[in-house]
């Protein structure tokens, strides 16, 4: 992570999924972790001043796929999640979280780096929570009134 991307609050993933890079949002928490992360990394020597922020098994590698993998399964483990899980299901929980928050699909698709909407949509089927909070434009209409029961008979 270069000073720039952290002035913007955007963290650059390199060799992603397809050997692409992506940025990714970089929340003002993260960016306090990372700077500590990096400050301890350098005072116990496991990371160069001109290496990568996560390492892999040499200062000027960076983590291989296989051990981001072996994390992420832990971490869920520790959260005790039991669905199974890779790298890609943080980018696809993300997305999902900003849906079911109302984010505009289009700015998720920005976010994400889809060059298609397409794409992006996938990640609407299953935010089915905000399926359910959309109001149906005939039921603002309010033709449809529950009516009243006499009691008389």
């Amino acid at each position: 992570m270069s000073i720039a991307s952290s002035e913007r609050m955007l963290l650059r993933v390199e060799r992603g999924k397809g050997g692409r890079y992506r940025n990714a949002m970089l929340s003002e928490d993260l960016l306090a972790l990372l700077r500590e992360w990096w400050k301890v990394g350098r005072q116990q020597g496991v990371m160069h001043r001109d290496g990568w922020l996560f390492p892999g098994q040499h200062a000027m590698k960076p983590i291989s796929t296989r051990q981001l993998y072996r994390i992420v399964v832990e971490a869920a483990q520790a959260a005790d999640i039991t669905k199974r899980v890779g790298p890609h299901t943080l980018r696809h929980s993300f997305a999902t979280h900003l849906l079911e928050d109302g984010v505009d699909i289009r700015i998720i698709q920005v976010l994400l780096g889809h060059a298609k909407l397409n794409s992006t949509a996938l990640y609407a089927k299953v935010a089915t929570r905000t399926v359910r909070t959309v109001t149906s434009p005939l039921d603002k209409l309010g033709l449809f009134r529950p009516t009243e029961i006499s009691s008389d008979g």
